[in-house]
């Protein structure tokens, strides 16, 4: 009776050896696995409450982003989650990643999560040298949208970037800030190809993005510029619904303010900062369980123009804060809200973790 005992104490412990050991892909994010479960729990449970803040601030380096010391200094202080990669050679953009990796490993920090506007029609300015791909509106098949997504996957692997912002879902090549990198005007055809997109990339590996939810095509202006509005009906909210009933992992929220509309006004704030938008409408109305992510909050004149935006942004219900102009700034308001506000900060725990499990699925943290 004994030896049975201890045999099935042994193959018990060899069990849950194998199961802390299991090794995750992208496919198992939204699966309900205790397994996933229990290590996302392992993993925050070991972090401090500015660690798990942390996870949430996405640096920007680069030609056009941060110098490379800052961001490394960022990460040796263990102040952000991850790093979106702008203009660049190849050859740079990868040792950048190799220095930023080597400092993860040595202060035995969680390692960063490496992004990127990999759109076919950003592609070649994202990287230097890179194979042309073409325009997006160029894109007419499914056959021709797979050929150019495994060259961008290539890409982002051989530099070593886990997510890749796109595709634009935005209806309308007309648009001033939009214009190739839409897949133009028919609303079949844009959520087709854009799903081809979506779930080639995963398969691939690579994170996917849609954006920029709520919808950047039908409206005039640029974000970048200026506040840009909605007046009116969300025309292009239901181009998500599939695309979430089929997995993409990421939705990217523009910074378009919502006029005219009873249930989804965002009393002028951008859709960024609105939590009619993201927690009502994308989250609980269109069941999305994935990572929300705002657009950039560095330079674009409808949120610079707010008091602590990144701050508003994840009230509102944004899992990952993109390109803030002061990380540690954010990093400290966020938690100085936490403190006061129970249900905040109940909030942050579920983005953390979801980030922490995507972090997990992608093989950033084994």
């Amino acid at each position: 009776m004994r030896y049975i005992l201890s045999l099935f104490i042994f193959l018990s412990l060899c069990q849950l050896a194998t199961a802390q050991n299991k090794t995750f892909d992208l496919q198992d994010f939204y699966t309900d696995n205790p397994q996933l479960d229990a290590k996302v729990d392992s993993i925050f449970n070991t972090l401090t409450d500015q660690q798990k803040v942390a996870q949430m601030i996405i640096s920007c380096t680069g030609e056009l982003g941060k110098p490379e010391k800052v961001v490394k200094k960022l990460a040796k202080n263990d102040l952000i989650g991850g790093a979106v990669f702008l203009k660049g050679s190849k050859k740079r953009h990868t040792e950048t990643i190799q220095e930023l990796n080597a400092i993860s490993a040595k202060n035995n920090t969680i390692p960063l999560l490496f992004s990127m506007d990999a759109e076919p029609s950003l592609f070649s300015s994202r990287i230097y040298g890179a194979p042309d791909v073409g325009k997006t509106i160029d894109i007419k098949t499914e056959a021709q949208s797979d050929e150019v997504v495994n060259v961008i996957n290539h890409e982002l692997k051989e530099i070593g970037v886990h997510h890749n912002y796109a595709p634009v879902l935005d209806m309308s090549p007309n648009n001033e800030a939009i214009k190739s990198r839409s897949y133009g005007s028919h609303k079949d055809s844009v959520i087709n190809l854009a799903n081809r997109f979506i779930k080639c990339t995963q398969e691939g590996g690579i994170i996917a993005t849609a954006k920029h939810f709520p919808g950047h095509g039908l409206v005039k202006g640029d974000t970048h510029k200026q506040s840009v509005y909605i007046d009116g009906e969300l025309q292009e909210v239901d181009n998500y619904r599939p695309i979430i009933e089929d997995g993409v992992l990421s939705i990217m929220v523009a910074h378009i303010t919502v006029n005219n509309n009873e249930t989804f006004g965002t009393n002028g704030l951008p859709s960024s900062c609105s939590r009619r938008i993201i927690t009502d409408l994308l989250k609980n109305g269109m069941c999305f369980e994935g990572i929300v992510i705002s657009d950039a909050l560095n330079i674009m004149k409808a949120v610079t123009i707010l008091d602590n935006a990144p701050l508003l942004a994840s009230k509102a219900g944004c899992d990952m804060i993109l390109m803030p102009q002061d990380e540690e700034k954010t990093l400290k308001s966020i938690l100085a809200e936490m403190k006061t506000d129970p249900d905040y900060k109940n909030q942050v725990t579920k983005s953390v973790k979801k980030i922490l499990r995507l972090k997990v699925c992608s093989g950033i943290i084994f």
